[in-house]
């Protein structure tokens, strides 16, 4: 059976959003699994999240207090229909990403990471696919807020799209 997924990151509320957008909060009931890759800012987005999400997964970011942090781990592993997924909020650099992350979760077949605010799709030597969702919030220096949604079935992702906020989306 496929699981929906729908990965956030960076949502920086009350500072760069008064709250999450309504497709936002469409995409977080429609998902089956909920990622969060951290700097939620508020803990009453996270109690939103939670309470809208069939299932969350999530971590802190480098912005989140002791109340997130007491909640939330910095690392999170789970397996979803035999794929086995790590996130983190923070990647360093750009350059050299791909090697870093591989060597730093050997075990993973998907990093889910933040911090940057900018889509990130690539596949490392090895294999190890890398995902940041961008923000939905605070679009830094892209055209439009964004999320990635996807489908995970038998082993296997697919329908990787990247959703403009407030747009249509496009193929990650």
């Amino acid at each position: 059976m496929a699981t929906r997924l729908l990965l956030l990151s960076d949502t920086h509320i009350p500072q760069r959003a008064r709250a999450l957008p309504a497709q936002v909060l469409a995409a977080v009931a429609a998902a089956d699994v909920v990622f969060h890759a951290g700097d939620w800012i508020d803990e009453s987005v996270l109690d939103d999240v939670e309470h809208r999400a069939t299932r969350l997964v999530g971590v802190y970011g480098n912005n989140d207090g002791d109340e997130l942090r007491g909640r939330l781990p910095e690392v999170a592993r789970v397996v979803i229909e035999g794929i086995r997924f790590v996130m983190v909020h923070e990647t360093g650099p750009a350059t050299g990403r791909e090697a870093r992350c591989s060597a730093r979760f050997p075990d993973a077949d998907v990093l889910v990471f933040g911090h940057s605010h900018i889509p990130w799709d690539t596949v490392a030597p090895g294999g190890l696919r890398l995902l940041n969702p961008g923000s939905p919030t605070d679009r830094r220096r892209q055209p439009a807020g964004t999320y990635l949604t996807l489908v995970a079935e038998a082993g296997e992702l697919r329908e990787v799209t990247l959703v403009a906020v407030g747009g249509s989306p496009g193929a990650a």
